[in-house]
């Protein structure tokens, strides 16, 4: 039950109302001027303040005001002998939840106690909800300690408290959406709608009345009146995936809706006025896009205020004992098993593997490892066949964190940069051409 004091210079009506409401379960703490009020609030877990208007060191309407400053969440309701309206309403603005005349209104008390107690749970309620989705989408919901990904998270928190418009780039599978909710829910718009929608996934027609909505006959089987996305996100984040996947001629609209904050509905000719914070991602090089002529470059620059690059997995290394350790624990416990842990030798291949498809396909890896693996830890027999091609390397000794393993690392970067170019790789690392035909024959490299 909630803790209730009650500050009153009257010490009978104080032992008065304190026997009525610890009869109803309450725990009452008692003051009778507002310094010991301030005392008591200071020392106590408050939850509800009684207090009288008249007191012998102040007024309990300027007090209110004073108390919801410092602490928002605490409720008050107000008691006075000489009740008046400009008091009454003067107190419920300063953020009393009631005000009630002395020895009028005492049958009101406990009613208005219990709401206040039911307006307390719901406060509760709402806060823990919050918290669980700070937990499932914060920034702390980021696994992984490497330096390129601390750079970018750091980047992200900074332009969150704001509403600058965000592009994410990075290669598919390096967490572009989880790192637009991160931002959306540690912005002052977490309490709103984050609605996310993949441009790649829709014709342009289709597109544009997702975004945008439409007017009833707009189209054969527009039967009525639609919302789009962008007013589902009202107040909140409207996350664009894929935006380089967009059909030029729709661009012009989303350019003018972040300039101008403003759309029209499909059919409609009645502008709509919109507030969103838009991010948007892509896994190509909007640059060369804009080159090519398939992207705006007005549209480029206006949603590149911010740009964020997201690091691909084979650039934090470092990351994927945590990640896959992660994951192991996800998939273990939605498929029933006890598998504690992974072993060397499939850690160590898990280390070596090229993740093309990033942290999706680790993800994905160690998903199906862990239905196939029947052991307490999970082995290399479990992780699929062209991965385990480098198990002989593993069993020589090169371990993953071996400078052989790094070296391995580096000439397939390079070569996958030079997109096989050898002559161009050996250049760019600074050594012969056969020293490299060497190491990819040393390695199994192609």
């Amino acid at each position: 039950m909630a803790t209730i004091l009650i500050i009153d210079d009257e010490e009978k009506l104080r032992g008065l109302l304190k026997r009525i409401i610890t009869l109803e379960g309450y725990e009452v703490k008692e003051a009778g001027t507002i310094a010991a009020g301030w005392k008591q609030l200071e020392t106590n877990s408050i939850d509800i303040v009684l207090c009288d208007v008249k007191l012998p060191d102040g007024n309990g309407v300027d007090f209110t005001q004073e108390v919801k400053a410092k602490y928002p969440y605490l409720e008050i309701v107000l008691l006075t002998a000489y009740g008046n309206i400009p008091d009454g309403v003067t107190a419920i603005k300063n953020g009393a939840f009631d005000y009630l005349v002395k020895g009028d209104d005492n049958d009101k008390i406990i009613p208005i106690l219990s709401h206040v107690t039911e307006k307390l749970a719901l406060q509760r309620r709402v806060k823990h909800l919050e918290k669980q989705l700070d937990n499932q989408y914060g920034f702390d919901n980021i696994i992984g300690n490497s330096k390129p990904l601390k750079e970018a998270i750091e980047l992200a928190k900074k332009v969150a408290v704001t509403n600058t418009t965000v592009l994410l780039t990075g290669e598919t599978g390096t967490g572009k959406e989880v790192f637009a909710q991160a931002i959306h829910y540690s912005s002052n718009r977490a309490n709103n709608h984050f609605v996310a929608l993949n441009c790649s996934a829709f014709s342009k027609e289709l597109l544009e009345s997702e975004l945008f909505g439409h007017k009833a006959g707009a189209f054969t089987g527009a039967v009525k009146d639609t919302k789009g996305l962008i007013e589902e996100a009202k107040g909140g984040t409207l996350f664009l995936d894929e935006i380089g996947e967009m059909p030029i001629d729709l661009q012009p609209k989303i350019l003018r809706l972040l300039e101008n904050g403003t759309y029209i509905r499909v059919g409609d000719t009645k502008e709509q006025k919109a507030d969103i914070r838009l991010i948007a991602a892509t896994n190509r090089n909007l640059k060369q896009e804009v080159e090519q002529g398939h992207f705006r470059d007005d549209l480029y620059y206006r949603i590149a205020v911010f740009a964020i690059e997201l690091p691909a997995l084979r650039d934090r290394l470092a990351d994927i004992p945590e990640l896959a350790s992660h994951y192991l624990k996800v998939y273990s416990s939605k498929t029933n098993k006890t598998i504690k842990s992974i072993s060397k030798e499939a850690l160590d291949i898990l280390m070596l593997n090229e993740w093309k498809g990033n942290v999706r396909e680790l993800k994905n890896v160690i998903e199906r490892a862990v239905i196939l693996e029947d052991s307490d830890a999970l082995t290399s027999s479990s992780l699929p066949a062209d991965m385990q091609k480098d198990k002989s390397n593993t069993k020589q000794g090169l371990s993953a964190f071996h400078l052989a393993s790094v070296e391995k690392l580096h000439i397939q970067k390079v070569l996958n940069y030079t997109k096989g170019n050898k002559s161009e790789a050996a250049r760019l690392m600074d050594i012969g051409l056969a020293t490299l035909y060497r190491k990819i024959d040393e390695y199994g490299l192609k």
